[in-house]
């Protein structure tokens, strides 16, 4: 079985809370992991939440990297999906928590989309 691409999903803990309220740093900090890898960028999005948080999403032409913050319990959920070739998801990850000055991340990798060599289509049989 051969798999479509790779997730990472980080469990972000211990992380400077001015960081992760900070738009800016925010965006620049996925906007970096992402072109510092191999990454190409096709769009961004990212918002502002008040009182306290950010959100945003990379969408990359190899899929895409995306945060949820919560400043005040000093977490961030991120996570990194590819399917291409030239981009490293890992190197990215390690960009993102040291960007955060996170102090006990987790990462988890999962394949995405097992898929089997396809076969060729049979004829229906008439009964």
């Amino acid at each position: 079985m051969e798999a479509l691409g790779t997730h990472l999903l980080l469990e972000l803990e211990g992380c400077d809370p001015e960081l992760l309220d900070d738009l800016d740093h925010i965006r620049d900090s996925m906007v970096s992991a992402a072109t510092e890898t191999g990454a190409t960028i096709v769009g961004q999005t990212f918002h502002k939440f008040s009182p306290t948080g950010v959100t945003g999403v990379v969408a990359i032409a190899e899929s895409h990297l995306c945060i949820h913050t919560w400043p005040e319990r000093q977490y961030a959920a991120a996570d990194i999906f590819t399917c291409g070739e030239d981009f490293d998801p890992n190197a990215a990850a390690d960009l993102i928590i040291e960007k955060l000055r996170c102090q006990r991340p987790t990462i988890r990798e999962m394949s995405r989309g097992p898929i089997a060599a396809p076969t060729a289509p049979t004829a229906p049989t008439l009964a």
